[in-house]
Parts: C-alpha cells; sequence; structure tokens
C-alpha cells in the first residue's frame, strides 16, 4: 500500500466538474501505462504520474493506492478528514469509470479486512496493528466511541507521528467515512490505557453504539443568544457531514414572525404558520431526498431560521425561495452559500 499527497492550508478551493472530468480523460489515456506501473511495483514512477493528476482536481486532496476489495487494486482519493474536501472527493468518484477486475476507486480509504495482518515502517519503527491496543469509551447516551491508541513503538515517536499512525490505523479497521461517524476524541498515548482492548475488537464496539441510532431522531434543545435572549432549537441527531458528502451548499431561510411570548419565541398564530411552512418544506425535501436534508431549526427574539443543506447541482434552493413567497408576518429571507464543513450548524453537529 502506497499513500501520497497530503494537504497545504494555503491551497485553494478546487474540485470543479471540468477538474474532475479532465482527470478521468486523462485516466482512461494513460491507463495501460500505470496498469503496467503497479504490476513492476513501481511506485515513485507511478507517484510522478498520478499526483499532478490528482492536484489538478484540489491539490489538498490525499491519494492512496491500495488491495481492492473486489478488483486487485483500489485508487483512492480523499478529503482525509477535511471536510471541505470531502465533497470533491466524492464528485471524483462519483464520475468514475465502472469497477473491472484490475481497479476501482473510493472518496474514502476503506476498512481493511486484512488490517490486523498489516506492518508498516513508521520512523523508522515497525507499526504492527497486531500489536496495537485501545482503551474505549462510550459517553452516555451519545453517539460515539472516544478511542485512546497504544503501540509499543509510540514511547519512541513524537506526538505528530504518532497521532497520524494512530488515524491511519482506526481508517483501516473502520473504514474513514465510519471513523468520522461513529469516533469521538482519538488520543494515541505512550502507555497502555487500563482495561485495553486489542484493536480487532473496535468495529463489534462500534457496530453496538451504531445499532442504537438506526432511525432518524430529533433533539430539542434550549440556550441563549449572543445578546442574552432565550433560544429554543431542533436539531436532527446524530447530525453529520459525512452522512451527506455532496450537500455542500448551505440554505438559511428567515422566518419572521409576529406573535411571541415575552422570551420573544412563537406562539399562537404564529407557531402554525411555522409548523404549516416546515411540513410544505419537509414535503419538498421529501422529493429531493438524494439532493437536500433538513438539519436544524431555531427560534429567537421573533425570528425563526431554517437549515436546510444541499447538493448544489439540485433545486433545493429554487423551492426554498418559492416556498416563502406565501409567507405574511415580515419579510422572509433565503440566503444560500457554500458551507461544505456545515459551520452554520457547527454547535448542532454529533
Amino acid at each position: 500500500m502506497r499513500l501520497f499527497g497530503r494537504k497545504d492550508a494555503d491551497e485553494v478551493a478546487g474540485g470543479s466538474a471540468e477538474a474532475i472530468a479532465g482527470f478521468w480523460a486523462w485516466w482512461q489515456e494513460n491507463r495501460p501505462g500505470l496498469d503496467s506501473l503497479v504490476a513492476a511495483g513501481a511506485g515513485e514512477e507511478l507517484d510522478e504520474r498520478l499526483r499532478p493528476a490528482v492536484a489538478a482536481i484540489h491539490p489538498g486532496l490525499v491519494y492512496e493506492v491500495a488491495p481492492g476489495r473486489q478488483a486487485a487494486h483500489a485508487l483512492v482519493v480523499t478529503a482525509a478528514g477535511d471536510a471541505e474536501l470531502r465533497s470533491p472527493a466524492h464528485r471524483w468518484a462519483g464520475a468514475a469509470p465502472p469497477s473491472d477486475l484490475l481497479w476501482e476507486f473510493h472518496p474514502s480509504r476503506q476498512a481493511n479486512p486484512l488490517a490486523m495482518d498489516l506492518t508498516l515502517d513508521v520512523g523508522g519503527f515497525e507499526f504492527a496493528l497486531d500489536k496495537l491496543t485501545l482503551g474505549l469509551r462510550v459517553p452516555p447516551n451519545q453517539p460515539r466511541v472516544d478511542v485512546s491508541v497504544h503501540h509499543p513503538i509510540f514511547a519512541d515517536l513524537d506526538e505528530d507521528t504518532r497521532t497520524e499512525a494512530a488515524l491511519l490505523a482506526l481508517d483501516w479497521l473502520l473504514g474513514e467515512d465510519d471513523v468520522a461517524r461513529w469516533v469521538g476524541e482519538i488520543t494515541a498515548v505512550t502507555s497502555d490505557p487500563i482495561d485495553s482492548v486489542a484493536a480487532a475488537h473496535l468495529p463489534a464496539v462500534v457496530a453496538d453504539v451504531a445499532s442504537g441510532y438506526t432511525e432518524e431522531e430529533w433533539v430539542l434543545l434550549e440556550g441563549r443568544t449572543g445578546t442574552g435572549a432565550p433560544l429554543v432549537a431542533t436539531a436532527r441527531h446524530p447530525l453529520r457531514p459525512v452522512d451527506h458528502p455532496l450537500f455542500d451548499q448551505h440554505i438559511a431561510i428567515t422566518l419572521p414572525y409576529a406573535h411571541r411570548d415575552e422570551n420573544g419565541l412563537p406562539v399562537g398564530d404564529s407557531l402554525a404558520a411555522l409548523r404549516d411552512f416546515e411540513e410544505r418544506l419537509a414535503a419538498r425535501l421529501l422529493k429531493l431526498r438524494d439532493d437536500a436534508v433538513l438539519a436544524a431549526h431555531l427560534s429567537a427574539e421573533g425570528h425563526r431560521i431554517i437549515h436546510v443543506y444541499a447538493d448544489p447541482t439540485g433545486d433545493a434552493a429554487i423551492h426554498a425561495k418559492e416556498l416563502i413567497v406565501g409567507w405574511e408576518e415580515g419579510e422572509p429571507r433565503v440566503d444560500v452559500g457554500a458551507d461544505p464543513a456545515w459551520t452554520a450548524v457547527a454547535p448542532f453537529l454529533t
């Protein structure tokens, strides 16, 4: 397995449809030569060919050539944990040619069923996953597992190196997307945690936690605005961008309401009107199930803000603008912008 490419924080955004189409045109033209390089184990030459082609999509994407699940090899182009690059990686994979006997394509690292047999060179030391142990903690009523990762070589490595090794090991054990979904705090430690378990047990623990969150749920939250006014919010739970990798368009619908209590929260006819609006919005989004999702809404100081995330190639923003036309309690507004990291709903993210 070979790993290539790291993100430079100063790199500009990319991942356009034209760049992705250009990569796949390049791939088809150069496929015979790439096949020969892989067969010959010519990793450096392969890197020289693939690196600029992937960088043309976005210079921050990470790629690796790994064993495939069905094909002999997998080309993985991944955001490597950078939420702002997840969408380009998935659009790249969505435009890929069909898998064949030699190649398959993935937008994130896949779980490796032979992970416990892997041994890598990390900082000049042998990093064998069968010697990896984990301390696992499942916070009450939370859809996550906090993990302390230990390996005998960690005491001889600097913090950044052992953290990177720990993250890579978890990706191989669970798959990169399930790490993002279910793993919370990750700490690479130099001493074996109390009550540690072999790393091979992690997938079963995560599967047990995940089994408790198979149905759609919503949570009611209370708080205060920056000015100290009461705030009430309802959010999807769990709420995770990794579940909707192409939804990098943020649609904020702001509805002023006329009838409010002493705390500025909606009551009476306004509350009924807001509920009716959200029912009509939900009906529209149901038809756009593959294009948009209602993430959260909050009410405070006479306004309700509804947060929707959508695929920018779809029509969710058009539907939102159509729906507000009939709003009668003040001047409604729809703001549309790019937000691949879902920063607008950061307080509600799981």
